[in-house]
């Protein structure tokens, strides 16, 4: 009776833990994991919009000089600005083409392969190589004088595809004004440039176009290499009163030579940017480069933070240029800048 006794307690007490086991495996499945509560109910951001961790954008580069330098300067700075902190949440890859489209579209090439968020493309070339890498990866470009021309974009309006940016369109018959306010009997301006890229020829026809209202003729001299840029120069000592360098990556990037030429025969130099100005030309009326590179970065953030697609966003331009003086180039080149230019001059420089 007794091992009766104790195998009914053993039975009931057996049942007891089988009752309790059961009940707090049933209340720990009801209670969700730190993994599951996350993904059934994510907890709330301070900022919603804050970009994705370690994304990867692709910069190229046509060719280094201080324009397309400050472009790709003021654009990292402004991402910075949005958030996208270098080495944290966004990774740059920054290449260089040397001023080879060849080299622009291996560059782009790598960075299809690479599968990277977004490509920067600084200059024409540089959006061509990428326009005609890839169709999918997002890509801004900036100091694209006619994205149309250039055959990237649909339209400046609506662009249509993967790409869209900023362009460097310059007032040119403001520029080209300048010769005469700086050599008043000035007749003809020799214009050096790169038969090649897109973006040069543009602004030459544009320069053919309003020289006539303006009283001058211009002279051209097409390169096809950096080594070219002085020999054009000199082939124009005696035939032209002044020279207009457009914003022309090739030239730009051997401007001091044509310098050389323009000091040592007293042919002043009108440029197409402010960094042309500092590297010693005399005037120009122009966008600054370095707010064009930030103006680009905005339009990145958007499309990183999935807000807009570049099929659907205006190809955009400056509103504000700069009249940009040099007063060590002027007397350089044997120039004495007028009062009035000066008082009008947004910013002058003395090197």
């Amino acid at each position: 009776m007794q091992k009766a006794n104790r195998k009914g307690k053993l039975a009931t007490l057996l049942s007891a833990s089988m009752l309790l086991f059961v009940a707090a495996c049933g209340q720990q499945s009801e209670a969700p994991k730190p993994a599951d509560q996350n993904s059934a109910s994510p907890a709330p951001q301070e900022n919603a919009s804050e970009p994705a961790k370690q994304l990867k954008v692709g910069i190229v580069q046509y060719v280094e000089h201080p324009a397309l330098d400050a472009a790709r300067e003021g654009f990292l700075a402004e991402m910075a600005k949005n958030g996208f902190e270098k080495d944290k949440n966004i990774v740059y890859d920054i290449q260089s083409a040397a001023g080879s489209s060849d080299t622009s579209v291996t560059i782009a090439q790598k960075f299809a392969g690479d599968k990277v968020d977004l490509i920067y493309a600084i200059a024409t070339p540089a959006a061509q190589a990428a326009a005609q890498t890839t169709k999918d990866i997002p890509v801004v470009f900036t100091a694209v004088t006619d994205p149309v021309a250039a055959e990237i974009v649909a339209s400046n309006d609506k662009p249509g595809g993967n790409l869209t940016g900023t362009t460097d369109m310059n007032p040119v018959e403001e520029q080209l004004s300048l010769v005469k306010q700086l050599k008043a009997d000035a007749k003809t301006v020799g214009v050096i440039y790169n038969s090649g890229e897109v973006n040069s020829k543009v602004q030459v026809d544009l320069a053919k176009e309003v020289a006539g209202k303006l009283g001058l003729t211009i002279k051209e001299a097409t390169i096809t290499s950096p080594t070219e840029v002085k020999q054009a120069a000199e082939s124009m000592v005696g035939k032209v009163d002044a020279f207009y360098i457009p914003t022309d990556n090739m030239v730009v990037s051997s401007l001091a030579a044509v310098i050389s030429v323009a000091e040592a025969h007293k042919i002043p130099v009108v440029a197409g940017e402010e960094n042309s100005v500092k590297s010693g030309a005399i005037a120009t009326f122009g966008l600054d480069y370095g707010k064009l590179g930030e103006q680009t970065a905005d339009m990145a953030t958007k499309i990183l933070k999935g807000e807009a697609k570049p099929a659907d966003m205006p190809v955009e331009k400056q509103a504000q240029m700069k009249l940009v003086l040099n007063k060590k180039a002027a007397e350089n080149m044997g120039v004495t800048l007028p009062k009035e230019l000066l008082d009008k001059a947004d910013e002058v420089v003395d090197k």
